[in-house]
């Protein structure tokens, strides 16, 4: 029996490179492909994007739940990648996919993201940052958590 490590084991450093890859990817995916732009975008961008809040009741204050919307999409993206204040952040990309979804589902029907298949994306990067929240950002994170 070989005691040398490799990368498809159970081993907690294993674990700890699968979280970087998926912090990497979604995180940085979020912030640049979705984020950017969005927070670039200005306070018309912010107030059609702080309009969804309609969807939950929340009637005041677009453009500032679209900016926060924004913030959490771009910064949220880099925390998360980079593992620094990463539940917060982790948290903040979770409710914000949340509100995307309860958008899409209460969308018209004759739009062309409407439903399930609008809000499939944002359902399934919601239950990922709900996954992450779980199990913290891992060993390869600023500043590295302490071992127990």
């Amino acid at each position: 029996m070989s005691s040398r490590r490799h990368p498809f084991s159970n081993e907690p450093i294993a674990r700890d490179a699968g979280l970087l890859v998926i912090r990497l990817g979604v995180g940085l995916t979020m912030a640049l492909m979705h984020g950017w732009g969005k927070i670039t975008g200005g306070t018309e961008l912010w107030g059609q994007l702080g309009g969804a809040m309609g969807n939950l009741g929340v009637a005041f204050a677009p453009v500032a739940f679209g900016f926060l919307a924004a913030f959490a999409e771009f910064f949220g993206g880099l925390l998360v990648a980079a593992g620094v204040a990463f539940r917060p952040a982790a948290a903040m990309l979770a409710f914000t996919m949340f509100v995307a979804v309860v958008t899409h589902l209460n969308m018209p029907p004759e739009s062309p993201n409407a439903g399930w298949t609008g809000a499939s994306h944002a359902f399934k990067l919601m239950v990922v940052y709900f996954g992450l929240i779980l199990t913290g950002p891992g060993r390869f994170s600023f500043p590295a958590p302490k071992s127990h």
